[in-house]
């Protein structure tokens, strides 16, 4: 999609809903941002975070809290670790700050977003995908992976297949890239709010071989990546969103969501770098 100089939007499938995985954590960071707007939250605010409180698959944070019980962490660090780093936990304990997932989808609402469903928090969403019922001892080492491969692949099959086919996360790729324009061009947050979640997404660590692999020299990116679970041979929740800024400050805004695939991962990313490529290609011409 085109943010500047008349909007327009290209794609495939743009209204289907699509898994989100971690491309939801966009929604809770922008909520958090929202609520510091409003003076209902403050930056340097700390949360505590406990054993309780660790969540599943890719959280960093979790070392920290093991060893030391539990941590206090401001509001602008679990953002930061949330959205650069897709840290579960730092994301689950910013849903649980402003209010849990109905905060979420009232700030979705409220903003205008269109068809993005948030769903019921990490551990919840992974475990009910898996076909388990979440229990706080799967947050520790590899016992999540050992409960889900003693899950019977039927059961674990049915249960992937309900997630595919109306995902509790799913968003259209169309509101997606809506909503980013509308963030890039300061109608969601204040100007200091919008400036530092684009700030953040700048720094993305994760999915650097996605789109940001085909975004020529001389341009800007950001980005969030999004990775679902895997039942050989399927991958599901394979995405990446951003804003794409040419060297003439025009701004597009870009979403490839693959809700399974087959596919290896070279060829995902390579075709995930085609779209940014095809993006630059078309401004230049």
């Amino acid at each position: 999609m085109r943010v500047d100089g008349g909007e327009w939007v290209l794609g495939r499938r743009m209204d289907e809903l699509f898994p989100q995985q971690s491309v939801s954590k966009t929604w809770v960071a922008l909520t958090v941002l929202d609520m510091v707007d409003q003076g209902k939250l403050r930056l340097d605010q700390k949360v505590r975070i406990t054993r309780d409180d660790l969540a599943v698959f890719h959280q960093p944070i979790r070392d920290q809290v093991i060893a030391n019980g539990s941590i206090e962490v401001s509001v602008l660090n679990l953002l930061e670790t949330s959205i650069r780093a897709s840290d579960n936990t730092a994301n689950d304990s910013l849903l649980r700050t402003v209010g849990g997932p109905q905060a979420v989808k009232s700030f979705i609402a409220r903003k205008n977003l269109g068809a993005i469903r948030f769903g019921p928090g990490e551990r919840a969403l992974q475990s009910g995908i898996a076909g388990l019922d979440w229990k706080q001892e799967y947050a520790i080492g590899r016992r999540f992976y050992a409960a889900r491969d003693a899950v019977p692949l039927a059961t674990r099959k049915a249960a992937l297949d309900r997630y595919l086919n109306d995902p509790i996360d799913g968003a259209s790729p169309q509101a997606i890239v809506r909503a980013l324009a509308k963030l890039a061009k300061g109608e969601l947050l204040s100007a200091s709010s919008t400036r530092l979640m684009l700030d953040i997404m700048s720094r993305t660590s994760s999915g650097p071989n996605r789109l940001k692999a085909g975004v020529p020299a001389g341009w800007s990116f950001l980005h969030k990546t999004g990775t679902g679970q895997v039942l050989p041979p399927v991958s599901t929740g394979y995405n990446d969103i951003g804003i794409m800024t040419a060297p003439d400050g025009t701004r597009y805004a870009v979403a490839v969501m693959m809700g399974s695939t087959t596919a290896s991962i070279p060829q995902r990313m390579t075709f995930m770098q085609f779209v940014s490529r095809a993006v630059a290609s078309y401004h230049q011409n």
